[in-house]
């Protein structure tokens, strides 16, 4: 589990840091031009924290990885860190219309991937948290 947990550090990292190009992949200038000062401030700050949340669970994997498998409290954490990514998969297909990937090769693919990112990172911590 030990080298699951630093793979999985080294991919949250690069996840992490793709969040700073959303703002021009997904056209924010333009989208949230009509949009109030606050709901584009808060879709901002919000993405700016989750960011910043998936890098300091990714850095936990790199530098901690044999506590978090070895100890009571690493147990603990990767338990919290499991529930926040089987919230994040059952998001995947509650939270999101199939309208914005069903029928498109691309975003499927994508729906597809992450959906099978987001269960390989909720079984690994998990397993290692009920461990």
């Amino acid at each position: 589990m030990i080298l699951q947990l630093r793979i999985i550090g080294f991919f949250l990292v690069l996840l992490a840091l793709s969040h700073a190009g959303f703002f021009h992949y997904f056209g924010w200038r333009r989208e949230f031009a009509l949009v109030s000062l606050i709901n584009r401030q808060m879709m901002y700050v919000h993405t700016f924290f989750v960011a910043l949340t998936v890098l300091l669970i990714g850095l936990l994997c790199l530098s901690s990885a044999v506590e978090l498998v070895g100890t009571p409290l690493g147990h603990r954490v990767a338990l919290g860190i499991g529930v926040f990514w089987l919230a994040r998969l059952l998001i995947q297909f509650f939270g999101y219309s199939p309208e914005l990937w069903r029928g498109q090769r691309f975003e499927t693919t994508v729906h597809v991937v992450f959906a099978g990112c987001w269960g390989y990172l909720s079984a690994v911590f998990l397993l290692v948290g009920l461990g």
